[in-house]
């Protein structure tokens, strides 16, 4: 897991989000399931923690700071 800075929020839940320590490394991430169900709301300037996808691209939000 990486914790990171929402830079910027996008539709269906999308978000781009800074990772901590590479100010140039900008991920996409997307709010994990469980966010969803309990309606946790994630605002531009809110550290979270992320899940990244083994594959690289994206990551899954899974716990706000």
């Amino acid at each position: 897991t990486v914790t990171g800075t929402v830079v910027e929020a996008l539709p269906d839940t999308l978000f781009r989000v800074s990772i901590t320590g590479n100010t140039e490394n900008v991920i996409l991430a997307y709010l994990a399931g469980k966010m969803r169900m309990n309606r946790i709301r994630v605002l531009v300037g809110d550290r979270v923690e992320l899940m990244q996808d083994p594959y690289g691209g994206r990551a899954r939000i899974i716990k706000r700071l």
